[in-house]
């Protein structure tokens, strides 16, 4: 399972890591950021698959992921 964080603050919500997400679980939040944006954020954990598509995809470097190391 990936650990996937957003520096929210930073985001400028693009949506271009939620257009690439090829396991769509991923959304802009409800709520705004101080900047006035909707942030991206991980809706279902369980479905993501640790690909890092969406920090690669993220012109503004905001997100981060996190893999398990494999045993």
């Amino acid at each position: 399972m990936a650990k996937v964080s957003f520096l929210e603050e930073r985001c400028k919500g693009c949506g271009l890591c939620i257009a690439f997400c090829p396991k769509d679980c991923l959304e802009l939040a409800e709520s705004l950021n101080s900047q006035g944006y909707h942030p991206a954020t991980l809706t279902d954990e369980g479905k993501c698959i640790s690909c890092a598509i969406c920090a690669r995809m993220c012109p503004d470097v905001v997100i981060e992921v996190v893999r398990e190391a494999r045993r």
